[in-house]
């Protein structure tokens, strides 16, 4: 028999997962209910944070974040060019500007110079810089030490995009924690870490502002007696207020999680620890197996001060050197039963943002873009996979 295809990320699911959905079917919730909140604290107790907030996913989480921290028109928020869209968009869907960061080429990450001129040109546009979202790609931590210096000379908000990086812990402490940040933000995308079908979570220190997204994720709405303004609306003949009353200060979202989603993750959750280790084995092999590659291709350079838990095992392949096109390689590799990916097309080169940014040109982030390739990273790999991944990129590339 053939090997089986090799995607470049996959859930993992175990009868464990399995159990814990059928038992959420036949309880008497489907929608949120007991299992969001213990998926909560589980999550909470994990990070280290005392507020862990759960919502239909990544994006959302992220949307939320922004309706927290009421960024608007009128504010910039800077965003690395390397990421999703969504970082981007969740700034955008408040009416604020994404102005866009430049990477460190060999990493993706968003350095402290980086932030630094995105503040002097979002000044120059006109722009209040109010927050910034540095993303921990592919599971390595942005420097958050030094990017809280530079956001506190500032005036900025320090929202972690932490989609990737869960179980990854830093100089400033697991991620999640907001030792260094307001907000993180996280992502149970079935190729994530832990895997929700779809979900999110957002994190944070400050109880306003975790109670601010409790309402905003679901429409908006109050039932707390103390906090209602219309007594007409709200309270009864008898001074009472009406059991089924609610009201709306402002709309918001139907952002909630389900307790079907939130079961998965707290099974999930429960196997955190072997999922990081798999991820940092897997990771480790990679390193060895592609080290006589070098120089025309190279695994990600580490991050300082980061014990990371890889979502994705990016190569950086001199494609131009070696004249082969990216896309021929991809085809090649798939042909060989190997998937891969690309983690990302630079946000500032999409059309949208393109036109918002005319002539915008960040070198560290197109170098990136140029040379970068997701080779299949996910815990139900066997160890011999990397060997057999390797292999097959070495000969496409003919190396």
């Amino acid at each position: 028999m053939s090997a089986p295809f090799l995607p470049y990320g996959r859930q993992s699911i175990d009868d464990t997962d399995i159990a814990a959905v059928a038992a959420a079917l036949r309880s008497d919730w489907l929608t949120t209910g007991p299992a969001v909140a213990a998926f909560e604290d589980a999550f909470a107790a994990e990070v280290g944070a005392p507020f862990a907030l759960a919502c239909a996913n990544g994006t959302a989480a992220l949307h939320l974040a922004m309706m927290a921290l009421e960024i608007g028109p009128g504010d910039a928020a800077i965003v690395p060019s390397i990421t999703f869209v969504a970082t981007a968009n969740a700034a955008h869907y408040v009416g604020a500007t994404p102005v866009f960061a430049d990477v460190d080429p060999q990493t993706g990450l968003m350095p402290v110079a980086a932030l630094e001129d995105a503040i002097a040109r979002a000044r120059a546009a006109g722009l209040r810089p109010k927050v910034a979202l540095p993303v921990h790609y592919a599971g390595q931590t942005a420097p958050m030490r030094a990017l809280a210096q530079v956001a506190c000379a500032h005036g900025l908000h320090l929202v972690e995009d932490a989609c990737h990086a869960l179980g990854t812990v830093s100089d400033a402490g697991p991620v999640g924690a907001c030792g260094m940040s307001v907000l993180s933000t996280f992502s149970f995308h079935p190729v994530k870490t832990i895997a929700c079908g779809e979900g999110g979570m957002v994190t944070t220190r400050d109880a306003a502002l975790a109670e601010r997204i409790r309402r905003d994720r679901s429409h908006g709405l109050v039932r707390d007696p103390g906090r209602f303004s219309d007594a007409a609306l709200s309270v009864g003949p008898d001074g009472q207020a009406n059991p089924w009353a609610y009201e709306m200060p402002a709309p918001g979202y139907n952002y909630r999680l389900s307790d079907i989603n939130a079961a998965l993750g707290s099974s999930q959750m429960a196997r955190l620890s072997w999922f990081a280790a798999r991820r940092r084995r897997l990771a480790a092999l990679y390193a060895e197996a592609l080290a006589p590659l070098s120089p025309q291709v190279k695994p990600l350079a580490a991050a300082p001060g980061c014990d990371p838990v890889l979502h994705l095992q990016v190569a950086l392949i001199d494609f131009a050197g070696l004249g082969l096109s990216r896309g021929v390689v991809m085809r090649a590799l798939a042909a060989r039963g190997i998937g891969s990916q690309v983690h990302y097309i630079p946000v500032h080169r999409q059309p949208f943002y393109a036109a918002m940014h005319p002539g915008l040109t960040l070198p560290g982030a197109e170098a990136f873009y140029a040379r970068c390739l997701s080779l299949p990273l996910f815990p139900d790999m066997a160890d011999p996979d990397v060997e057999r991944v390797v292999a097959a990129l070495a000969d496409v590339l003919g190396l």
